[in-house]
């Protein structure tokens, strides 16, 4: 995931500069601590600029759900999981490439959206509808691979490309908890890996990954 890192003030429009700041405080210190004061010190902008592009702290949250789901949508586009010709190895090199970015400090691997998400869903509802569209519209991508996998395998399931693709994002979210609660990334490694097995489950028979059931 792109990672928190210093904000240069020489890079980048006011509204930019603004927006990453608010991709990293955010996702060290939550949405409710983040004041406009720190945002602006980060970006090196002044209030009035800030003001300038954001009527509010909430537009400026609902802004920065879709700059994430933006920079974050570039970033997959070029992981190396994509290279595979099989599309169940695509999936399954996606849980795997998940898993390796679980590195440094929760701040540097855990979501912006999901962060937001799980503070402001009930005071801030244009907040939450943009983090749940960066979230599902993430899951999505998930799901043409899901779907090929299944019809090469002759795969006839009570669950879809979306449920599973939900499911996925369901159990990276909650990894992400734990490593926050336990300050310990290797929890979520852990939960990750939890994921891979239960995929390669879905897709086997009799306990031999990749055969149909």
């Amino acid at each position: 995931m792109p990672r928190p890192t210093k904000v240069d003030p020489d890079r980048g429009d006011a509204r930019t500069r603004l927006l990453s700041a608010a991709r990293d405080v955010i996702r060290a210190q939550g949405f409710s601590a983040t004041t406009v004061d720190d945002l602006c010190r980060v970006a090196g902008v002044t209030k009035g600029a800030f003001f300038h592009h954001f009527e509010n702290k909430e537009a400026l949250g609902v802004a920065a759900a879709a700059f994430w789901a933006e920079t974050t949508s570039a970033f997959f586009e070029n992981a190396p999981y994509h290279d595979h010709d099989d599309a169940f190895d695509r999936l399954m090199g996606y849980v795997e490439f998940r898993k390796t970015i679980i590195e440094g400090e929760p701040a540097a691997f855990t979501c912006l959206v999901g962060t937001m998400a799980q503070e402001v869903y009930d005071s801030h509802p244009a907040i939450r509808d943009a983090c749940a569209a960066s979230i599902f519209g993430h899951a999505a991508t998930l799901e043409p691979d899901i779907a090929a996998a299944m019809a090469a395998r002759g795969i006839r399931a009570d669950w879809t490309p979306a449920s599973l693709a939900a499911h996925t994002q369901a159990v990276l979210q909650g990894a992400f908890i734990l490593a926050k609660a336990t300050g310990d990334r290797a929890v979520a490694r852990d939960s990750v890996d939890h994921l891979k097995r239960y995929i390669e489950m879905l897709f086997a028979e009799n306990g031999v990954p990749g055969v149909s059931r």
